[in-house]
């Protein structure tokens, strides 16, 4: 099969990866670059995200630093974008906090990240008319968003926000034949799960109890790949799970 016969094949198309710095954004713009595709990769940290723009197969890759959580930031990755075929918002933060610890502050960091900036981003975009008839909006949401983890009430609120609002847009954007999807991932190694600082207890237990032990950010960005390809061109407002086996469907939708 060559590349034009591969429906995986991403030859041809410019996508757009938020939080390409590291962990599963910078490992969903390595993986479209060896499929082929044009890259635009955003993050906060510019020498990091210099590194990953070193390390993507093929030229003419577009690096923006850009902090989305700043309305600034969004306008000025906006006008620097350019069309696009695919969008992959894959930036986001975490903080383990009880919820009788919550307050105000930590909600507007957490749904800042995670939940507005990748709705105006797309706002913006679709706005100025800059994602492709046919193309394809995914968003990273995360197990935690139907299951629930200890300590993770506002990270796990942020995440679920996306599933509804992406079956909305799904709707409002489908006579241009764009696609919205979801990716909920559970347990993947990247430096923000190392960085929630639960090495050991009921982290272990989890890990344990995933059939298929830890993820990696391979496994979630070969799943973008077919969001972002013309695999899944008869797919949309469709919530997939991917985590080793750790939840079933009663788990999720009991």
């Amino acid at each position: 099969m060559t590349g034009q016969d591969d429906p995986f094949c991403l030859t041809g198309k410019r996508i757009l990866v938020t939080g390409a710095s590291s962990g599963i954004g910078k490992q969903i713009a390595l993986t479209c670059a060896q499929m082929g595709a044009q890259l635009v990769i955003t993050g906060r940290n510019l020498e990091r995200l210099q590194a990953t723009a070193d390390a993507l197969c093929g030229s003419s890759h577009l690096v923006v630093a850009a902090d989305l959580a700043l309305p600034e930031g969004l306008d000025h990755l906006v006008e620097q974008a350019g069309v696009l075929d695919g969008v992959a918002h894959a930036a986001g933060i975490s903080k383990l906090v009880p919820f009788r610890q919550i307050n105000q502050k930590h909600l507007d960091v957490i749904f800042s990240a995670n939940t507005y900036a990748p709705m105006l981003l797309t706002k913006g975009l679709l706005a100025k008319k800059q994602i492709a008839p046919g193309g394809s909006i995914l968003f990273i949401a995360a197990l935690a968003s139907h299951s629930g983890a200890l300590a993770t009430s506002a990270y796990a609120a942020s995440k679920s926000a996306l599933l509804g609002a992406m079956r909305s847009l799904a709707l409002e954007v489908a006579k241009q034949g764009i696609r919205a999807n979801c990716i909920a991932p559970g347990y993947v190694q990247t430096p923000m799960l190392d960085g929630l600082g639960q090495g050991g207890g009921s982290m272990d237990e989890l890990f344990a109890l995933t059939p298929l032990g830890m993820g990696e950010p391979e496994d979630v960005a070969s799943t973008a790949v077919f969001y972002l390809s013309d695999a899944s061109r008869w797919v949309t407002r469709n919530y997939f799970i991917l985590d080793g086996g750790l939840s079933t469907p009663m788990d999720i939708y009991a």
